[in-house]
């Protein structure tokens, strides 16, 4: 096990060693991997991943648990590849979503030799991968959503605090509403639940599951957030990662060694309880399957995929990444002798128009509806006719509200995004855009332009949607009736189409302010397997 001294390896080579394997603890320190062996009751010896492989001979498995992966040069595969070549299967605990991915380009060669080669058979892919499975069942998933939150007081190894950093600030690619998009590491935190009612903060960085589970398990959106039990820490990594997107300071091991001794001051503060989330959204129902570890037992997680593989008889031959390469079962019984909890949930979908209008939102006909079941991310297309009012008070609040100008044609295209609060939409009129942001009322449906929200009482009058304002506000302060805007606006279906004929009269005056008109149709989705463009 090379990096068997490390934080994870040490932890992995226990629980191999328990379950009555012969266990050689390999790396460049050799004083280090005695003192580990010693520790473990088991062998060691030194190996320098860029000299001699030689000593792989003679063994069954090679397991790599010292990375940092995303660093291993022009040569990433080196180990692998002399595995394979001394007849000795190849399993690593990489979170590299690159690393992972590319190793699948010794699969022929893996296949030939009947040997197994596995990338990421850690925490993720391999455990987040068989709890969708196990969560997902025969259903295709629309959303996947992990989280991995351990506890303050969890060791913290140099290659993990590496990885981190080095994506920090930094362009990351995700998978969103069937596109591929553009994030920044270390961005748009969100809440977790564990077990037990724990709520722990967690930020969006990149793993495997983004890069491959889109064409994998066919989901719509796919997310990955991890998470710092201390505030202070969280939001420190944040303000770095605010500096690296205007400046991309190069993350070296002196950098990296400096946020290690400053997380280690803090390392007496939080607890030692950390956590995992899995949850799945399908057209009806959203499942979930959370983790909590307790006494300390957290950093034995990431080493639970490789101990459950290894509990098998035979391993699979070819190589790839570790998607789906264990079941949920076997990695719960793994966690068996752990001081681990986990419990699963479900609950039925719930998006916002349905919630509002209730029995009427079936009355309506299913080209409306399915435009708002909206999961995760939806993205709509098509073309409408723009018409703007005249007069300087239409013009002034056209500007405002960033209306788009008059056309007799334009391309529109409406993307719709669920929030913890309901959803937003952006609309894009050819190269104009404006957003607003839609949640559920005490009578109704609410939609917030920058500080103006308005009341909206939706009805469904013989097959079409229509959005009346009843009420508005200016931030806390509720608008007479003489200001609020007047809405004549509605959806139906035309030829088999789902239409739009919007039109808005200025508050005050009641004259004409944008009246827009078309139809759309759902945007066809890009290609998952398709790697994602430069960056720009």
């Amino acid at each position: 096990m090379l990096g068997g001294y490390g934080v994870f390896g040490a932890r992995l080579a226990r629980l191999l060693i328990a379950d009555g394997h012969d266990v050689c603890i390999a790396g460049r320190n050799l004083e280090e991997a005695r003192s580990c062996a010693k520790d473990l009751g088991c062998r060691a010896i030194m190996i320098d991943r860029a000299g001699s492989l030689d000593a792989l001979a003679g063994h069954e498995v090679v397991v790599d648990a010292a990375g940092p992966f995303h660093a291993y040069g022009d040569d990433p595969y080196r180990l692998a590849r002399a595995a394979v070549a001394a007849g000795v299967h190849y399993l690593d605990l990489s979170d590299n979503a690159d690393f992972c991915a590319g190793i699948s380009a010794l699969d022929a060669e893996a296949r030939g030799a009947g040997i197994c080669v596995l990338s990421g058979l850690t925490s993720v892919p391999a455990l987040s991968s068989a709890a969708v499975r196990a969560l997902a069942g025969d259903d295709v998933p629309a959303v996947i959503d992990t989280a991995i939150l351990p506890g303050n007081r969890a060791p913290r190894g140099l290659s993990v605090m590496h990885s981190i950093l080095s994506q920090a600030g930094r362009p990351m690619p995700i998978w969103n509403g069937n596109r591929w998009e553009w994030a920044v590491g270390w961005s748009k935190p969100a809440q977790y639940t564990l077990p037990g009612g724990l709520v722990r903060q967690a930020w969006q960085i990149e793993v495997p599951d983004q890069l491959l589970f889109p064409a994998h398990f066919g989901a719509e959106t796919v997310r990955f957030r991890a998470g710092l039990e201390l505030a202070v820490m969280r939001y420190g990594l944040a303000l770095f990662a605010g500096m690296r997107r205007f400046v991309p300071m190069p993350v070296t091991w002196p950098v990296v060694r400096v946020f290690k001794a400053l997380a280690d001051l803090l390392a007496p503060l939080g607890s030692d309880r950390g956590g995992m989330s899995v949850s799945v959204t399908t057209r009806h129902e959203h499942r979930s399957w959370r983790l909590l570890a307790e006494d300390g037992d957290g950093p034995f997680i990431p080493a639970v995929a490789a101990r459950a593989l290894l509990r098998r008889t035979t391993l699979p031959a070819g190589a790839g990444p570790a998607i789906e390469a264990i079941t949920l079962a076997e990695a719960e019984a793994a966690m068996a002798d752990l001081r681990v909890v986990t419990e699963r949930s479900v609950a039925p979908t719930s998006p916002i128009f349905p919630r509002v209008l209730g029995q009427d939102f079936h009355a309506l006909p299913d080209e409306i509806k399915e435009t708002h079941w909206t999961l995760g991310t939806s993205r709509w297309a098509g073309r409408c006719e723009v018409q703007r009012g005249t007069g300087v008070w239409p013009r002034l609040l056209c500007a405002i509200f960033r209306f788009p100008p008059a056309s007799p044609q334009i391309e529109v295209e409406v993307t719709k995004t669920v929030t913890p609060r309901g959803e937003t939409w952006l609309r894009r009129f050819g190269r104009n855009t404006f957003r607003s942001h839609l949640s559920a009322g005490p009578k109704g449906m609410r939609e917030r332009f920058g500080p103006l929200t308005f009341s909206i009482g939706l009805e469904v009058r013989q097959g079409e949607l229509h959005y009346p304002v009843t009420s508005g506000h200016l931030g806390p302060i509720p608008l007479p009736h003489w200001m609020l805007p007047a809405s004549i606006a509605r959806e139906f279906v035309a030829d088999g189409k789902f239409h739009f004929d919007v039109g808005i009269l200025a508050p005050v005056t009641k004259r004409p302010l944008v009246r827009y008109r078309g139809f759309l149709a759902a945007k066809v989705p890009d290609d998952p397997g398709r790697q994602w463009p430069s960056y720009q």
